[in-house]
């Protein structure tokens, strides 16, 4: 396939169909161009004025884009996408991303979720994913933010609570007693704090598929778009994780 090209037909035709059924997006035959440039962006991390003109006009490949992240149509698609979760075991972690300094720019009265820190502007992806390692949900935060502090919203959406897996920064017995009171279990290991813990009960074997969820941090940050923000507003880039994610569900359908 060229390379201005990221999906086939049948995979284009499972997301026209998730798009119509959202009730916001008409059925139009440039939205398949759109949305390739879409992707094109994505991928390469080029400024919106020097996509290819394959993808028709800048502006309109932006504007459009720009729409459907407003409605929330490109969130939408990665929720639905993610029904297919297995809950069986879901693994946590945050992954920090570099702010481009072309994104610090939004004139609004919100960080946007732009943190500052010594080691620059960032912001933090909280994710969980399912048994198999494809991503259930999200939540942007500053790139500062401790893991921990998103951590309940992230089982909060979650449909089934049953074993939660994470590394030492979910550490937090408040925390502990939270998925239990949900339904479910932990599996996360514990600091030392300067003196002996017993980490006997812990499940070594399981904590080791915790690897999963840095898998996905690794896939999405092959998007330059991804691994470095360029985009000044907070749900414009998380429209455009959602499309990352959602490329990762795609091969589940078709």
């Amino acid at each position: 396939m060229p390379r201005t090209t990221m999906l086939t037909d049948k995979r284009w035709e499972k997301l026209l169909q998730i798009m119509k059924n959202t009730g916001r997006v008409y059925n139009k035959s440039e939205h398949r161009m759109t949305f390739e440039g879409i992707l094109f962006r994505m991928r390469t991390g080029i400024p919106w004025r020097d996509l290819p003109e394959e993808f028709g006009e800048w502006s309109t490949v932006y504007r459009r884009f720009n729409l459907w992240s407003k409605k929330g149509i490109l969130v939408d698609i990665f929720k639905h996408l993610s029904q297919l979760a297995d809950f069986e075991w879901v693994f946590l972690d945050g992954s920090i991303i570099r702010a481009h300094q072309h994104s610090t720019g939004a004139a609004t009265e919100y960080s946007e979720q732009i943190g500052q820190s010594c080691g620059g502007n960032s912001t933090k992806i909280h994710l969980a994913v399912d048994s198999g390692g494809l991503p259930i949900c999200f939540e942007l935060s500053e790139g500062q933010r401790h893991d921990i502090t998103y951590a309940e919203n992230l089982v909060e959406k979650l449909d089934e609570v049953n074993t939660v897996i994470a590394d030492k920064g979910y550490d937090s017995e408040p925390f502990r007693c939270f998925v239990r009171q949900k339904g479910g279990r932990t599996v996360i290991a514990k600091r030392n704090y300067g003196k002996d813990i017993d980490k006997s009960s812990m499940d070594r074997c399981l904590y080791r598929y915790r690897h999963l969820v840095e898998n996905a941090f690794a896939r999405i940050k092959q998007y330059r778009s991804i691994s470095t923000r360029y985009d000044k507003l907070e749900r414009n880039y998380a429209s455009m994780v959602s499309l990352a994610f959602m490329l990762m569900w795609l091969p589940m359908y078709c």
